[in-house]
């Protein structure tokens, strides 16, 4: 990712900014200009939780370029407790620990790092959540 492009999506991968839909309420990340639901435009900013709950992982064992350090690494699909179903990595969690419906938070890790000038790039991974609920009972 080149430099000025990741530094003008700070807020979306430190944070989980995402938008919210002013006619329909729909919760949108990544923003984007026009509700895919009702097609009304999107512009409020949305906060997200960061809470989530993995709804498919894979394990990944041969990497694209820059990653191939990382190797083996967990890329999931996570649904948002607002709704948006968005992919990310996951973190401090061994593979044969992983299950469909694992609740897990965002946290902000090292993604990459960039050229021989050595750039660190920072975003949201997500790990199993600290503060999980407790069935009743």
């Amino acid at each position: 990712m080149p430099t000025p492009l990741y530094w003008q999506s700070k807020a979306n991968r430190y944070n989980l900014v995402g938008e919210i839909c002013d006619r329909c309420g729909t919760r949108l990340f990544p923003p984007r200009d026009v509700c895919p639901e009702c097609e009304a435009p999107a512009k409020t900013p949305f906060v997200f939780s960061g809470r989530g709950k993995v709804y498919s992982y894979a394990i990944t064992y041969n990497a694209p370029i820059a990653f191939e350090e990382y190797i083996p690494y967990v890329v999931a699909l996570v649904k948002l407790e607002e709704g948006p179903l968005i992919s990310a990595q996951l973190t401090d969690v061994e593979p044969e620990n992983l299950q469909i419906g694992l609740p897990v938070e965002m946290v902000t890790r090292k993604l990459q790092e960039s050229g021989d000038a050595g750039v660190i790039m920072y975003g949201y991974k997500f790990r199993p959540s600290l503060h999980r609920q407790v069935s009743p009972g």
